[in-house]
């Protein structure tokens, strides 16, 4: 039986794109679901070798123990491991295909999408729902062509989505509402709701934004996650190191509930139920 699934998408990297998953991992397995996260994509310094010897993305990893499961290759089937600026190890199913600069790797792009396919239904078949992460942001317009991470990941799915912005760094009205801008028509109607990450300051003050963004951009604000302080691994880009696996000196177990309470408390849980459910549509703001 094909899964219910849900993808968060985000604005750009380092929106937290990584925890939110890693949240709702958590939260539907403690709510009784078979849950597994997937990322058919990842560019990552950081990375983690299963017990088999399959080296996937550490941020899968880590939402593999949000669900309490094994970290397998099918949860991160391409992994892009950088060498240099412009050429990086590719690695399909958890082993080593070769290395590849970039425009080299844009060119093999639509040999994967196939097999990217096959890798997501075979995981869907064993699951009750699949967390489906983007990688930096869909409204990249000159990376639309051939796509399997972001909108086209969500087409093979059959996915709606969520849309992750963090206001930590500033501008997040105009990077969701220039992100909802750059989409075309059938892929704006995949969003159903869009998240505030990393929020520090008075909800009061935020409020009059929030519902004038829905207003603009046409989809609910599902929800503003507060600023979390934790040890988890972020946004796999960005990491400046490797690792061969999570054993850091951190109860990670502790980690993933803290963070998967705080999403559970700061999200409207109902309608994320619904948006996974598909029973909402681009015009149904009541939130």
């Amino acid at each position: 039986m094909k899964a219910k699934s849900i993808m968060i998408q985000g604005t750009g990297s380092s929106v937290g794109k990584s925890i939110i998953c890693a949240a709702l991992c958590r939260i539907f397995t403690q709510d009784g679901y078979n849950v597994n996260p997937f990322k058919s994509q990842n560019m990552s310094l950081i990375f983690h070798i299963t017990k088999e010897g399959y080296k996937i993305a550490i941020a899968q990893a880590m939402q593999a123990q949000a669900c309490m499961k094994e970290p397998s290759p099918d949860m991160n089937p391409v992994l892009l491991i950088p060498t240099t600026d412009k050429k990086s190890q590719v690695i399909i199913s958890g082993k080593l295909y070769k290395e590849m600069a970039a425009e080299e790797y844009f060119k093999f792009k639509p040999q994967l999408k196939e097999k990217i396919t096959a890798v997501y239904h075979k995981l869907s078949q064993n699951s009750d729902i699949v967390i489906i992460e983007g990688a930096g942001s869909p409204a990249e317009i000159n990376l639309k062509r051939e796509d399997f991470v972001n909108m086209g990941m969500a087409e093979i799915a059959d996915a709606p989505v969520i849309l992750v912005g963090d206001i930590d760094k500033g501008g997040v009205f105009a990077s969701l509402a220039g992100t909802m801008l750059l989409l075309d028509e059938e892929e704006k109607k995949r969003v159903k709701g869009v998240i505030i990450n990393k929020f520090r300051g008075s909800y009061k003050l935020l409020e009059p934004g929030l519902r004038m963004l829905e207003e603009i951009i046409k989809v609910p604000v599902l929800g503003v996650v507060p600023y979390v302080q934790h040890q988890l691994p972020e946004e796999d880009s960005l990491g400046d190191k490797q690792s061969h696996g999570v054993e850091e000196n951190i109860d990670k177990e502790k980690q993933l509930d803290i963070i998967a309470d705080t999403v559970r408390k700061s999200l409207n849980m109902d309608k994320i139920y619904e948006i996974l459910e598909k029973k909402t549509d681009a015009s149904d703001m009541d939130c």
